[in-house]
C-alpha cells in the first residue's frame, strides 16, 4: 500500500515519512544491518538475518502491491534514517489485524521519527479497516513501552525470558496491540 508523503520538523531536523520504493532497497539493507548493531532492542544481532538489496527490493514490491501491508521509510535530507512496516495476512481469521515493526538510526532518536512512523501506520490501518495493530517489545525499551501506551497499545501478554542480551541474562518480550474502536 501507498500513502502520502508527510513532512517534520522536529527540533531543528526536517525529515519526510513517506512509502518505500524499490529504489530504497540498497540502502535498507545496509541501514537494518547498521541498526541492528547500534541497540540490542530488536531480535537480532548484526548480520542476522541479512536481507539483501534484491530482498528489499522483493519485499517493498509484495507491500506496495498489498492491501495489508505497509512499507514506510524516514527520510533526513537524501538519507533514509528509519523504516517501519506493517504486515498483515489474507488468512481469514487473522486478515482483520496487522504487526508493527520500526527501526531508527540511533544518531535519530529524539526527534519524534519512531512516533510518526507509528503514527502514521495507525491512521493507514484505521483508513483500511485494520481492526487491530500488534507488536513485540523488549522489557528495557521502557521509552517505547510508554510511547506506545500514549498511542493506544495494551499490553496483551508477556513471554518470559525470551531473549538473552550481550549481558548474559535474560529478558522478557512485551507483547502489545491496539485494537480499532
Amino acid at each position: 500500500m501507498i500513502i502520502d508523503q508527510q513532512e517534520y520538523h522536529v527540533n531543528g531536523l526536517d525529515y519526510i515519512i513517506r512509502s518505500a520504493v524499490e529504489a530504497d532497497a540498497e540502502a535498507l539493507s545496509a541501514l537494518r544491518l547498521q541498526i541492528d548493531g547500534e541497540t540490542e532492542n530488536l531480535d537480532r544481532e548484526p548480520g542476522e538475518a541479512f536481507i539483501d538489496a534484491a530482498g528489499f527490493a522483493q519485499l517493498i514490491r509484495t507491500d506496495t502491491e498489498s492491501s495489508r501491508n505497509l512499507f514506510l521509510v524516514a527520510a533526513a535530507g537524501d538519507r533514509i534514517v528509519a523504516f517501519s512496516r506493517c504486515a498483515g495476512t489474507y488468512l481469514k481469521r487473522s486478515a482483520h489485524k496487522t504487526e508493527f515493526g520500526v527501526g531508527v538510526l540511533q544518531k535519530f532518536w529524539g526527534y519524534g521519527i519512531g512516533k510518526h512512523l507509528l503514527q502514521e501506520s495507525i491512521a493507514w490501518a484505521d483508513s483500511t479497516g485494520i481492526q487491530k495493530m500488534t507488536l513485540n517489545v523488549l522489557e528495557t525499551n521502557e521509552k517505547a513501552i510508554a510511547l506506545y501506551q500514549k498511542l493506544g497499545f495494551e499490553i496483551e501478554g508477556r513471554l518470559k525470558k525470551d531473549k538473552i542480551l550481550s549481558d548474559g541474562n535474560y529478558y522478557d518480550t512485551i507483547l502489545m496491540g491496539r485494537f480499532r474502536e
